[in-house]
């Protein structure tokens, strides 16, 4: 396009404005300034209208374009120049007196070069350089450029240079000027090159956005300006970049993400286009491609305002499908994102739920702890910002293998729970949201690692119970707490407090040693205080070195004993526990250090032993709420607790309290507090009352006679009326506090001895625990009147006589209120019978034996002693338990541990296999906790591979724990006594094997040693413990425990050496522990590292002239011990069919001083046997009566499709008096579905002991029973009276012939009756 031809004057002169001189390059600078403001001064009052004066000047315009203004040196004269052309320009509008394109763009360059003088706005000609820019933007003059071909130079130049020179002093009209100018040159013209829109974007980049902020602001607002014309502009530079990679493009390809998010920050409406392309981005092969787009949109998700989730959901579930990258750090920024996103976007948490579980289950564990650190940001900023799922992920975590993710989520939850639950920040609702974290932190305490245990301590002292509060709003805190928490978080609390006694006792007696004079014995018992100190500290190789340092500071520094000693105190209050530990710490800071890891574990032992919470002022504080509760003037309601709670938790707590820290309740204003509490009516509360009297009363009778007076008569009330707890803590608590206790004692024992009366059992329960402890504790004074008690009123007339009928409803276990009154008084007598025997610790009068043998009867006859079928099965199994748990406590006494034969340890570990799940449970607690605290011989940790045959998955997962840990403590003990090596026989868990190897070839279930079931039986028995025993091969261990089995082999089964049978049973055990042992270990062969000792109470010695190397395992055996035998189908599909002719055995009589000579029908390969699996589902077992001619027996069908036979012989040899058995039932429905009510239950009663595994081998026997016999069972029942099969399971056992027809028309009537107990 050519620009229109103005006309020069004719005569070519050029006309100056009136009183301006011509302006040459012949005048000096000065004058040349002071014409040309006369001239700019007639071109800004000149407009447009002007038309003789446009012409008139036309000369002069031209002229002001020439080389000599355009190029000046001088810069006055080139500003005045630049704004007499804005000017001309505006005069001229729209066409230009300049007609050439090269002038044109001298021109707009020259003026775009003197818009620079902008950026000083102090300088005297700043308000001239604002008039040009005002101008030139007025008129929008550089429109002009758009005809000219490298307009785009010019347009660079000027943005450039106004990017450039916009800085803070400018005020709000010079940035509009300046938008109006380049807005102007975008909106208007035909786009926007590359080049020029690097100018605008490189403000965005970080790197000029920190230098100049004016240049960004100004950006910002040009962008959002001009964002309709841009917005295509922009998505073009990106779809080069992002989908061509095209990188060349431009300078800023690498800066490409920076801008997307200035982008999107400045209007989302810029980035229209360059989303989807972004979704493509995302699925790029290239990780760190991926990362750096996720970089990206998590920014874009998770700014405040932001609607991009829900504006672009396509865009949204790609970005989600990034939790689930290969790359980690992808993963690891998503969850980084999930923060700020759950703070800025509570709507989006739904949708990030489930990605957050599966990565708090990621692989990496920085991912895991990044997911914690997230939801508990989020949660910290406000709670309902999480829902109960995320902070559920954050309590499985606290569960990690990882130290440091456990570590991030228990502090997660603790500061929550201090936020929300200690300071109520965002009210009750919040509070009761997240009140299961005090007790899951809590729970926590019951996890191995010492760490863990140290840190559940911190929690405690720093937010639940925060260490720092007013003594009585801490003690308020803990109050509240304590009868908030659920049982298991208060045995964690109580267990805490126990292990931080347990250690100021530690360093309490190191202490004392540092008092006695050095000597080796003194060092020797110094180091083991250390070491077991240290087993209390983290990292235990280190707290070792540590400790021994700082064991001879102490040595060393006699200030630092004492203030040791005074931290340790019983007086101590918290706030001089305080202070000694500051004290402590400041004498070992030096020499100072950067970091020190002595002084660190130092002070993790300080803050477990100082006593941060409880003194005597705490006590003092609790006795004061525990009063406000019984008053009913407390705060208990507000608190989320009852009255009656209150009181009973705040008394639990001091009772816990009284043991730990007992000289702190020593005060008058506590004791008359709980002289109240022994009057209330709530039993637990006072028997918690006694309790603590108990364990703190010591100085009561001294100091406080007043006291004395008023409890002496509570305490002999409670002795005679009240509770059996409160009857046993009231004889403890006068045996412990009073100096004249056998006068109080006899006070006791007299009255009650002489009202005893079996025919009111609910009158006599209290009295026989009171004669129990009595006689316990006082064996000097009451032993002798106890023998009468026992011979003629314990035994002959309770425990010999069935006074009452018990309830027929066929439940193996009822609630302890369903327990008839008289058997509750046959168990306590059973206890009484224990208690005096352990007072008297000797079994000169024999009544030890007497009583074993009464104990055995018991368990023989099922907890029937009388046998005249009175008792319920629920009250039998109560006594078969007390009778079991007696024996194990008789044998915790060494003196009777002696007389217990053989075979009352047989039948006491037997209990273990009970019927009732309850029966099973409590007997297996009992033993642990005996085990544990090593006061059982090592025999009776043998029982627990007995555990194997149990039905329950959870009671075999718990045996096998208590193996751990038994196995566990007696290692460690070993390692820390020194001494313990003289008595390896005792401690070592190795010599556990002969034991066990015994108990099992003792097994009832154990008859036919060739029998393949049974075998596997044995081996899983035997596996059971071997597996525990022999995951680590110490000292080579395994060597040592196949010579042991091999030496069992040479001797001969002490309970019986002359029975082949026997001693064959006992080899066969033995080569089945050997192959065990061999298939186990590749290092069993070696060496033996010494001979191994056998117990001789259960072998004989051996005897040089036996050699026995049999092999007493089948080569098929050993086969099928090693692949398993295949399992043939179950038979409950088969119900009424007949048996193929090769499952049935011909029926051969069992003569009745055999034990076990019927073999199991069922023992070949083709027999129809049920699956021998544990499947708890199939709960119960059908049983089937088979009667003799001669020798009734019973018929039991386990879940290995065998039918037992329990004999009339006693379990062991122990014989019962008659020869009746229980009868079974036969029916081939026996294995029908529990939910079958068609046929009446048929009467029976099933062997005792060893529960049924599985109700489909019920009908492995259906239709043949009456020709089959089976395998022995276990011996010790008698047959029970006919009765009504309605009120309950038992039948006579019936010696007359039958016919078959009879018996076949019986059998179909019968159903499954005895059940299973699988309670949990």
């Amino acid at each position: 396009m050519e620009f229109p031809q103005h006309q020069k004057p004719a005569d070519g002169k050029i006309t100056y404005p009136p009183g301006v001189k011509e302006i040459t390059d012949k005048i000096s600078n000065d004058e040349v300034v002071k014409r040309l403001k006369m001239v700019v001064k007639t071109f800004m009052d000149m407009d447009q209208d002007s038309e003789d004066e446009k012409q008139q000047y036309l000369a002069l315009a031209l002229h002001l374009a020439s080389e000599f203004f355009l190029r000046n040196p001088n810069k006055d004269v080139r500003l005045l120049v630049a704004c007499c052309l804005a000017d001309i320009f505006r005069i001229y509008a729209p066409e230009a007196p300049y007609t050439s394109h090269d002038k044109l763009k001298d021109i707009f360059l020259f003026i775009t070069r003197q818009l620079k003088g902008l950026e000083d706005t102090k300088s005297p000609q700043f308000n001239r350089y604002f008039y040009l820019l005002e101008n030139l933007a007025w008129v929008k003059s550089y429109n002009i450029c758009f005809e000219l071909e490298d307009c785009n130079e010019i347009f660079i130049q000027l943005f450039k240079t106004l990017f450039s020179v916009i800085n803070n002093s400018h005020n709000q009209k010079v940035q509009m000027h300046m938008l109006d100018l380049m807005s102007s040159i975008i909106t208007e013209g035909d786009g926007v090159t590359q080049e020029l829109l690097d100018t605008i974007l490189i403000n965005l980049i970080p790197a000029h956005k920190n230098l100049n902020k004016q240049a960004y602001d100004l950006a910002k607002i040009l962008l959002k300006r001009t964002v309709q014309t841009i917005e295509t502009c922009i998505a073009n530079f990106f779809n080069q970049v992002l989908v061509l990679g095209k990188s060349s493009v431009s300078d800023l390809s690498e800066h490409v993400f920076d801008l997307i998010q200035e982008l999107f920050a400045i209007d989302p409406l810029l980035l229209l286009s360059v989303m989807p392309q972004l979704e493509f981005k995302l699925k790029s092969n290239d990780g760190e491609e991926r990362l750096a787009v996720v970089r990206l949109l998590a920014k874009l998700f998770g700014a405040k305002a932001s609607e991009l989730a829900s504006h672009n959901r396509p865009l949204w579930q790609c970005f989600l499908g990034r939790f689930n990258d290969i790359h980690v750090p992808v993963r690891l920024e998503c969850v980084k994102f999930a923060s700020h996103c759950l703070m800025n976007h509570p709507d989006l948490a739904k949708d990030l739920t489930e990605y957050l579980k599966v990565r708090s289950h990621d692989p990496e564990e920085a991912i895991r702890h990044d997911v914690i650190v997230t939801i508990i940001n989020a949660g910290k900023k406000d709670l309902n910002l999480v829902n109960d799922q995320l902070l559920g992920f954050v309590r499985e975590r606290t569960l990690d293998k990882r130290w440091r993710v456990r570590k991030e989520a228990m502090m997660g939850l603790a500061q929550l729970y201090k936020k929300y639950c200690l300071h109520h920040e965002a009210g009750k609702e919040s509070a009761q949201k997240i009140s299961w974290i005090k007790d899951k932190l809590l729970h926590i305490y019951y996890q191995n690692s010492i760490d863990d245990k140290l840190l559940v301590e911190k929690i405690f002292a720093q937010y639940m119970v925060p260490h720092n509060l007013e003594t009585e709003e801490k003690m308020k805190c803990l109050y509240y707490l304590y009868a908030c928490l659920d049982p298991n978080a208060i045995k964690a609390l109580n267990e805490m407090w126990k292990c931080q006694n347990m250690l100021r006792s530690l360093v309490r007696e190191l202490l004392d040693l540092h008092k006695v004079p050095v000597s080796e014995a003194n060092s020797a018992a110094m180091f083991g205080k250390l070491m077991t100190i240290a087993k209390n500290l983290p990292d235990q190789g280190k707290a070792q070195d540590f400790m021994k340092k700082f064991n001879q500071v102490l040595g060393e520094d006699e200030k630092l004993r004492a203030q040791l000693e005074q931290l340790i105190s019983p007086t101590c209050s918290c706030k001089q526990a305080e202070v000694c530990v500051r004290e402590i710490t400041r004498k070992l800071t030096f020499p100072k250090q950067p970091t020190n890891p002595f002084l660190e574990m130092v002070k993790f032992l300080l803050e477990r032993i100082a006593p941060v919470h409880i003194d005597s002022e705490a006590i003092s504080a609790l006795v004061k709420l525990l009063n406000k509760s019984i008053e009913g003037t407390a705060d208990d309601e507000d608190e989320g607790v009852t009255r009656d709670n209150a009181i009973r938790y705040g008394l639990e707590l001091l009772k816990v309290l009284s043991f730990t820290h007992p000289t702190s309740f020593h005060s008058a204003e506590t004791y008359e507090s709980l002289l109240q509490c022994l009057k209330m009516e709530d039993d637990k509360v006072a028997e918690a009352a006694i309790q603590i009297f108990r364990n703190t009363g010591h100085k009561i009778e001294t100091e406080l006679p007043q006291i004395r007076s008023t409890l002496i008569p509570i305490l002999h009330q409670k002795a005679k009326r009240g509770t059996p707890h409160q009857a046993k803590q009231a004889v403890h608590c006068i045996h412990a506090i009073f100096h004249n206790k056998e006068v109080q004692l006899a006070q006791i024992f007299e009255p009650l001895s002489r009202s005893l009366n079996a025919d009111v059992p609910e009158q006599l329960i209290t009295p026989l625990v009171s004669l129990g402890h009595i006689s316990m504790l006082a064996p000097d004074q009451f032993a002798s009147p106890m023998k009468s008690i026992v011979a003629n009123f314990i035994v002959k007339d309770l425990l010999m006589n069935d006074r009452s009928v018990g309830n027929k409803n066929g439940k193996l276990w009822t609630c302890d209120e369903e327990v008839s009154p008289e058997v509750l008084a046959k168990v306590q007598a059973i206890k009484l019978l224990v208690r005096w025997l352990l007072g008297m610790k000797n079994n000169q009068s024999k009544s030890a034996n007497s009583t074993l043998r009464l104990l055995s009867a018991m368990l023989v006859s099922e907890g029937d002693l009388t046998e005249q079928k009175k008792i319920s099965k629920s009250d039998m199994s109560r006594l078969r338990l007390a009778a079991g748990s007696a024996i194990m406590k008789l044998a915790q006494e060494p003196c009777y541990h002696d007389i217990i034969t053989p075979e009352q340890f047989q039948l006491c570990a037997l209990v273990i296999n009970d019927e009732c799940y309850q029966v099973r449970q409590n007997f297996a607690l009992k033993l642990h906790l005996a085990l544990v605290k090593l006061l059982l011989p090592l025999e009776y940790l043998a029982v627990f591979a007995l555990c194997a045959k149990d039905p329950v998955k959870e009671r075999r997962a718990h045996a096998r724990q208590c193996l751990l840990k038994n196995i566990s403590v007696r290692r460690e003990y070993i390692k820390q006594n020194p001494m313990a090596h003289e008595k390896l026989l005792s401690l070592l868990p190795e010599y556990v094997v002969p034991y066990m190897i015994h108990l099992l070839a003792h097994d009832p279930d154990f008859t036919k040693p060739q029998d393949f079931e049974q075998l596997r039986d044995i081996k899983e028995c035997l596996w059971f413990m071997l597996e525990v025993l022999m995951t680590k091969n110490e000292n080579n261990s395994h060597a040592f425990l196949r010579k042991m089995v091999e030496n069992i082999k040479q001797t001969k089964d002490a309970q019986a050496p002359d029975d082949p049978k026997a001693n064959e049973k006992l080899y066969t055990v033995c080569d089945v522990a050997l192959f065990v042992i061999v298939n186990k270990s590749t290092a069993c062969h070696l060496e033996s590292p010494k001979d191994p000792v056998l117990p001789t109470k259960f072998f004989t010695p051996p005897d040089k002239d036996f050699v026995n190397d049999k092999e007493y395992l089948s080569s098929e055996a050993r086969t099928v011990l090693l692949t398993g035998k295949p399992k043939p189908t179950a038979v409950l599909g088969a119900v009424n069919k007949p048996l193929s002719v090769a499952g049935r055995r011909p029926y051969t009589k069992a003569p009745g001083s055999e034990t076990g000579s019927n073999v199991s029908g069922n023992s070949e390969p083709s027999s129809p046997a049920g699956n021998r699996g544990r499947d708890v589902s199939m709960e119960s077992s059908g049983t089937g009566a088979s009667e003799n001619e001669e020798n009734p027996v019973m018929v039991v069908k386990s879940d290995a499709g065998k039918k037992e036979v329990n004999s009339e012989a006693g379990q062991g040899g122990v014989r019962k008096r008659g020869a009746g058995v229980a009868p079974a039932a036969d029916s081939e429905n026996a294995g029908a579905s529990e939910g079958t009510t068609a046929t009446p239950p048929a009467p029976n009663k099933p062997r005792r002991g060893r529960p049924p595994k599985s109700l489909s081998a019920g009908a492995g026997g259906a239709g043949s029973a009456e020709k089959e016999g089976g395998g022995a069972g276990r011996g010790r029942k008698r047959a029970l009276p006919a009765q009504d099969s309605t009120s309950s399971p038992t039948v006579e056992p019936i010696t007359i012939k039958i016919p078959k027809q009879q018996k076949d028309s019986d059998a179909k009537r019968a159903a499954p009756q005895r059940q299973m107990d699988l309670q949990r």
